[in-house]
């Protein structure tokens, strides 16, 4: 299938119920078909399988859920640190952020690079996109050594005072992935947690960082 044979499969999911339901979860990015959900659209991208070319052609439609299928398909060795950078400023709404930095981003060679880059961005989506990276991370990158993701934690403690809604739940993604990786990163990210509370406890964004990333890592 070529890109404009997938848009037009992608484009008989259409739901302006589903529209309505998915802004009132935050996600109003431009262009949205309203369906396939994303079960569907794994499914689209196991039968298509990885190809890059594609990949960009169906991010050039601007299509919300075509994007999202991007990221899926495209290969991570193949993509450049000038796609990222071109494909970020494209992030309008919280999910497209996240299952783009999840499923392809966080497996490129410049992760890391990009991470450190994006959360200095004032941005929302971008910024989040930084720590959305880390998140992915912990989770995905298993030959990563554990002082990268010190260092990762203590730029969501020098962080936390964003009270933007997508910045400050994405660094309490990062604090709570990176604390579940192993061991000795979950008393790491505890400690952070604990460090946030008495040192930004002015801060409304920091303390629901703080407590809500505590309750998992303690609980868990």
């Amino acid at each position: 299938m070529n890109a404009q044979e997938i848009i037009r499969e992608l484009q008989k999911h259409h739901d302006p119920q589903n529209i309505a339901g998915m802004q009132r979860f935050g996600i109003t990015g431009k262009n949205i078909i309203g369906g396939p959900g994303i079960p569907c659209l794994r499914a689209m991208a196991k039968t298509i399988g990885r190809n890059h070319t594609l990949a960009q052609a169906l991010w050039d439609s601007e299509i919300h859920e075509a994007r999202i299928l991007a990221g899926m398909i495209d290969d991570p060795q193949q993509v450049t640190r000038t796609q990222m950078n071109a494909w970020v400023k494209g992030f309008d709404s919280w999910d497209l952020c996240d299952q783009t930095c999840g499923n392809l981003f966080d497996r490129t060679p410049y992760a890391i690079e990009r991470a450190l880059v994006w959360r200095k961005s004032k941005e929302e989506f971008i910024k989040r996109a930084g720590f959305v990276l880390m998140a992915t991370m912990a989770v995905h990158r298993k030959e990563l050594e554990d002082k990268q993701f010190i260092a990762f934690l203590a730029i969501c403690r020098d962080d936390c005072t964003d009270e933007r809604n997508f910045t400050r739940k994405a660094v309490n993604w990062a604090i709570r992935q990176i604390g579940k990786r192993n061991t000795f990163l979950r008393k790491e990210a505890i400690t952070t947690c604990k460090y946030i509370l008495q040192t930004y406890a002015h801060s409304k964004a920091a303390r629901w960082i703080a407590r809500d990333a505590l309750r998992e890592l303690q609980n868990s």
